[in-house]
């Protein structure tokens, strides 16, 4: 959720908390009856995500490597039975710093960094679609050039 704080990416994340957090759990479409009381089901939230912290070299999209463990878990949590169908968005996201024609290439081309990786970690090319997002979804707007809003998000597509 863009402004909540602290960050996902702020806390280490289990292989078992990425599932937990990408599983898509939407409630049935419909109503249904109960006696006399018809309940209507919510209408779908947001889609299921989680943000981290993924570090690169400076002003690069080369993945540096205390970022490796996250995501060799986050290719693990991929490739899980409770995931194994889902597709997923890899967004990079920058903080405001530099032009915005300059951060949406540069967090395209460290979305992009972060699927090659989990290709290589053995989650198939066709579940992964990367996209970068600049600075347009800062995760902390009340400061722009704050750490947090360089990450890595990854929505289940569902």
């Amino acid at each position: 959720m863009l402004g909540s704080f602290p960050l996902q990416a702020d806390v280490e994340l289990t292989e078992r908390q990425m599932i937990e957090q990408l599983k898509d759990v939407q409630p049935r479409s419909g109503t249904r009856g109960l006696r006399n009381l018809q309940v209507e089901a919510a209408e779908p939230s947001e889609a299921p995500s989680i943000s981290l912290l993924i570090h690169f070299d400076f002003d690069s999209d080369r993945l540096q490597g205390d970022s490796h463990p996250a995501l060799q878990r986050l290719a693990r949590a991929m490739n899980s039975a409770e995931l194994s169908a889902a597709r997923f968005a890899i967004e990079g996201h920058t903080d405001a710093k530099g032009s915005a024609d300059y951060n949406l290439q540069l967090s395209e081309r460290r979305a992009q960094s972060v699927k090659r990786y989990l290709i290589g970690q053995g989650v198939a090319p066709g579940r992964l679609y990367a996209v970068g997002k600049g600075a347009s979804e800062l995760a902390n707007p009340f400061e722009p050039l704050a750490a947090e809003n360089r990450r890595v998000r990854v929505v289940n597509l569902r």
